[in-house]
């Protein structure tokens, strides 16, 4: 299994996962223009996508969604709730391209398994997604207000994870939102900060784990250089290895990561 982040944070998601029978994309929360790019930046096509996985119809996951179907003809899977959430915004797609996924199960497709859980955040039915492949196994959470022991229970252990760390808690109080807005990313139903990020991480490694991407960075009350500090000094506080037992990688809204094999 090879992974890519392709697009991470605020303004648009998108993720790539390759086995030797399946491509698949988690997320097309960009234009299908900019998903291209990225593709080919790191050299795949979207002509070669089987699949693509919506974890929520919020648009920085969902933008791309409706126009990658209809260019490209791949099989779209979301939850019943999601699907009626983002019918308005992504157009019409064939009955025969949209496919349900219900939280709590696992889809098998041929070489990759692709198990799906719920999270804490403020859309209609939010869920995220951890792929298995030949005894391998990558683990996205963004996009929650807090990792719940059942969240952490699937993931643990995963060889890889996309955890969110999409503010610094002091940047986003003192920052420009109004107190609504605030209020709403602080919620259990909102973000994790870069020290919530932390603490589910330490929860979640296991001897299995060697890469985490931290993703999901606000563009107005975090800074990549911040979020990693945070989360390496956290984890060293706690004896952890880090960069020797596992790595700490950073992702970005607008430049993909190199193709990583796991």
């Amino acid at each position: 299994m090879q992974v890519s982040i392709l697009a991470s944070g605020s303004t648009g998601n998108a993720t790539y996962i390759e086995t030797p029978e399946h491509q698949v994309l988690i997320d097309a929360g960009l234009s299908g223009k900019k998903i291209e790019e990225l593709m080919n930046s790191i050299g795949r096509t979207l002509n070669d996508v089987d699949s693509l996985f919506v974890t929520h119809e919020h648009t920085d996951h969902s933008k791309g969604v409706g126009v990658l179907a209809r260019r490209y003809g791949m099989d779209v899977y979301a939850n019943q709730k999601t699907w009626d959430a983002m019918a308005p915004k992504i157009g019409k797609i064939k009955p025969e391209q949209k496919h349900l996924l219900e939280a709590g199960k696992v889809l098998s497709l041929g070489d990759l398994d692709v198990e799906s859980f719920g999270v804490s955040h403020d859309a209609a039915d939010p869920q995220f997604y951890e792929m298995h492949h030949a005894g391998h196994s990558f683990a996205i959470v963004t996009d929650t207000g807090y990792v719940s022991e059942r969240v952490e229970g699937v993931i643990r252990d995963a060889e890889a994870i996309l955890m969110e760390c999409n503010h610094d808690t002091e940047m986003l109080r003192m920052g420009p939102y109004p107190w609504t807005l605030k209020q709403r990313i602080m919620s259990d139903t909102g973000h994790l900060s870069n020290e919530d990020g932390a603490r589910a991480l330490i929860d979640v490694l296991g001897n299995d784990t060697k890469q985490i991407f931290l993703g999901h960075l606000s563009k107005e009350n975090n800074i990549k250089e911040l979020a990693h500090l945070t989360v390496e000094n956290i984890m060293k506080q706690h004896d952890l290895a880090v960069e020797h037992d596992f790595h700490l990688l950073d992702t970005n809204p607008d430049q993909a990561t190199a193709l990583m094999k796991l």
